[in-house]
C-alpha cells in the first residue's frame, strides 16, 4: 500500500500522483499552478466531507470522533465507494499522496480516507494474479450486434 499524506502546499516534492481530496480548490491559485505550487495534480471533492459536516466540526459541535464516523458514513455513497476502490488498485503499483489544507492529518478526513482505502485495497486480488474467466457476451448492450 503506497499511501501518504500531505497537507496543501507540499506536494511539489513528492513522488507519485497527488490528489487533492477537500471541498474547496485553492483561493487566488490558478488552475496551471495548482502542481507547481505543491497543491495537488488531481482534484476530487467527491472524497472530501460534505459541508454541513465540515462546518459543523469547525464550529466545534461535534468531536473529532463523531465527524469521522458521519465522514465514513458519506463516503458509503455509490460514487465514493467506486472512487475509493479505484484508489485501492491503484495504490498497489503506485504511490498515492492524499492532500488537504488541514495541518494535523490525524484529526482531518483525509486519515480516515487512507483507512477506507487500506481496508478497500484488502478485498483487491494481488497484483499480477490472474483473475477467474467467466463465461459473458461481451457487451451487455444488446442493441449492438456482435
Amino acid at each position: 500500500m503506497n499511501l501518504h499524506l500531505y497537507q496543501y502546499g507540499d506536494c511539489a516534492e513528492l513522488s507519485g500522483l497527488s490528489i487533492g481530496v477537500a471541498r474547496q480548490t485553492p483561493r487566488g491559485i490558478r488552475v496551471e499552478d495548482r502542481y507547481r505550487k505543491g497543491y495537488f495534480q488531481v482534484w476530487m471533492p467527491l472524497l472530501a466531507p460534505s459541508k454541513e459536516l465540515y462546518k459543523a466540526y469547525l464550529a466545534e459541535e461535534l468531536t473529532y470522533q463523531q465527524f469521522a464516523q458521519r465522514y465514513r458514513s458519506e463516503m458509503k455513497g455509490t460514487e465514493q465507494k467506486h472512487c475509493i476502490e479505484l484508489l485501492a488498485a491503484v495504490s498497489q503499483t503506485t504511490r498515492i499522496n492524499l492532500g488537504c489544507f488541514c495541518e494535523n492529518s490525524e484529526e482531518c478526513h483525509r486519515s480516515q480516507l487512507a483507512k477506507l482505502i487500506q481496508a478497500a485495497a484488502k478485498k483487491l486480488p494481488a497484483p499480477g494474479k490472474k483473475a477467474a474467466k467467466y463465461f459473458s457476451s461481451p457487451c451487455s448492450m444488446p442493441e449492438i450486434e456482435d
